[in-house]
């Protein structure tokens, strides 16, 4: 019975154009080949299994060949890629510097490099997990790695370049390796499929290739491990099975639990991924994952991120459509949460659980939010503003003449309450007057439209009064506070045409002035046709403006001025001020 080899061994690339995924590395090399610029010492670094020992078997077959071709490939028919190919190479030594890390192993190798090659140009010597030598291997192998001899070309490889000193750094070309992509491992192991006959579902060949991180070595491992498994056909169900892996199947179950707001379903499936024998930790990791996906998967530009197969990614585009990307967010950092967390905690499953149910809280918090939101605005439209800048005026209600005044409220002949704020629409408007000039401010006459002195008819103070008053009817159902205080505060109209109205505050006058004047002229003048008119508002000259009463102590204050009895009754009873 022939003798099984590994796929990792069956399939090893021989030439750089089969090297997959370090097409950068593979070109610069080639091209130091063509033009016969080759250094005399290498440093391949990279994580496992992503080529740095087969490109330096690659390359010191190359160096070596009788008659490279034209892209700088070994022709593989010589007599020395003959002898390479068949591991009787003299010219190529490899050497395994974790069991050969001494000062001893690298005097042997030096004296070795004295010794020319048989056949051939150069002799390479390839160490491998150079790491591992000691301080003083590296000390004693500097100067050979200075300067060799010339026909002596050193290859090392490491997975963890921070731990080679920087003097022996400085004496190598370094080439760093790369994690070989998950679309470049599922076409390799497509092509080894078709050549070995195995039918095969991509989906699990992408499960293949995320449980690889990236080593193409672990991936055609894992490939041989499934093959024994489940026979000449590789399923995506097996491959979870074998390789205990969590189905994504789980994880979409578990978020339209969460967009149904059903803590318990959630719970429930939870504690059938622990009795499978999951990790709860990996659970919440994963799941996190899958919430990552969802949100690569809301945005065309980003889709091509998600690293799955065809029928997986049917089911993330699929429900991303479901979900919003505010859970999305406040998921990953629940998760990102409980996953610190975990460790430290003494409950770690009740840990997970509680992640659990925050999530699935989310939509329902999320909905209620938006009615919430909704609710308030629509009151907040309905709500007519005691000072409405669309040309609303209100007037303080008349107290009653019996009963003293409540707190916080004045006697209308005594005290004028005005705004000292500046509105964020009157400084948008640019027309914010300063504290001086609003309390010194006198109402200015608005220039009417330029009239020809031809069309100027007499003033008729009985038309314009019965226009005013009809303005005002018309008011009457929408704006009733306007239509009152037009009717209440009649204008008197002199021989000129003014029309003077004098109201009871200073809001009431700037009001009137911004938001109503404007209209009611256009309307005075349709009615009455082409008069010169102009409207002044005043407001009374016994308003006296004294200190305004805001906070509770002005209020006390003002009532204990008119009524100083309240002074002792706060202090008999020890009354304070209610927050």
């Amino acid at each position: 019975m022939e003798n099984f080899v590994v796929s990792a061994r069956k399939y090893r690339p021989d030439k750089f154009y089969d090297v997959v995924g370090q097409d950068s590395i593979t070109n610069t090399l080639k091209n130091s080949i063509k033009k016969n610029h080759l250094g005399h010492a290498y440093l391949f670094s990279g994580p496992r299994g992503v080529g740095k020992t087969t490109c330096a078997r690659i390359f010191a077959k190359t160096i070596n060949c009788f008659s490279p071709d034209e892209d700088g490939e070994a022709c593989n028919a010589c007599e020395s890629c003959k002898s390479f190919n068949s591991n009787r190479s003299y010219n190529i030594h490899e050497l395994d510097a974790a069991s050969n890390n001494s000062v001893e192993d690298i005097r042997n190798l030096t004296e070795q490099v004295r010794v020319p090659p048989q056949v051939g140009a150069y002799s390479v010597y390839i160490i491998d997990e150079v790491h591992m030598l000691s301080s003083q291997a590296f000390n004693a192998f500097l100067k050979t790695l200075e300067e060799p001899p010339a026909h002596a070309v050193f290859i090392l490889a490491t997975t963890e370049k921070h731990k080679i000193i920087p003097t022996i750094l400085s004496r190598c070309q370094i080439y760093d390796f790369n994690r070989i992509g998950i679309e470049d491992i599922v076409n390799y192991l497509k092509g080894i499929a078709g050549k070995e006959q195995i039918k095969y579902e991509e989906d699990a060949l992408q499960i293949i290739a995320r449980k690889a991180d990236g080593s193409l070595r672990d991936a055609l491992s894992v490939f041989d491990q499934i093959v024994s498994f489940s026979g000449n056909s590789i399923t995506y169900s097996a491959v979870i099975e074998n390789l205990n892996i969590l189905d994504f199947e789980y994880y979409f179950r578990l978020t339209e639990a969460f967009l149904q707001n059903d803590i318990s379903s959630s719970l429930i499936l939870f504690d059938e991924v622990l009795r499978n024998g999951f990790d709860a930790r990996n659970f919440i990791n994963g799941y996190a994952d899958h919430l990552r996906d969802l949100l690569v998967c809301m945005d065309p530009q980003t889709v091509q991120l998600l690293e799955v197969g065809a029928g997986i990614k049917e089911r993330y585009l699929e429900q991303s459509q479901k979900v919003d990307p505010e859970f999305v967010i406040s998921g990953l950092d629940i998760c990102s949460q409980a996953d610190i967390y975990y460790r430290a905690s003494k409950n770690p499953r009740l840990t997970i659980e509680l992640a659990l149910v925050k999530m699935a809280r989310l939509v329902h918090d999320q909905k209620k939010k938006i009615v919430e939101e909704t609710k308030t605005r629509s009151e907040e439209t309905l709500r007519e503003p005691e000072y409405a800048a669309d040309s609303e005026m209100s007037e303080p209600p008349e107290p009653d003449e019996d009963s003293a005044p409540s707190i916080g409220s004045a006697p209308e002949e005594n005290i004028t309450i005005t705004r000292d704020s500046i509105s964020i629409k009157d400084s948008l408007k640019g027309s914010v007057p300063d504290k001086e000039t609003e309390e010194n401010y006198e109402p200015e006459d608005e220039p009417l439209e330029d009239i020809d002195s031809d069309q100027i008819e007499s003033v008729d103070a009985t038309r314009l009064l019965e226009a005013w008053n009809k303005y005002a009817d018309s008011l009457e159902a929408r704006r009733p506070r306007i239509y009152s205080t037009l009717k209440s505060h009649q204008p008197v109209i002199e021989s000129d045409g003014t029309m003077k109205i004098i109201l009871n505050t200073e809001a009431q006058r700037d009001n009137f002035i911004k938001n109503i004047k404007p209209d009611l002229i256009e309307f005075l003048k349709r009615e009455c046709g082409s008069v010169s008119f102009n409207i002044e508002a005043g407001i009374e000259e016994n308003q006296i403006k004294e200190k305004k009463i805001y906070t509770i102590e002005d209020r006390l204050d003002y009532l204990t001025s008119k009524n100083p009895e309240l002074t002792r009754l706060k202090n008999l009873f020890n009354l304070d001020f209610d927050d």
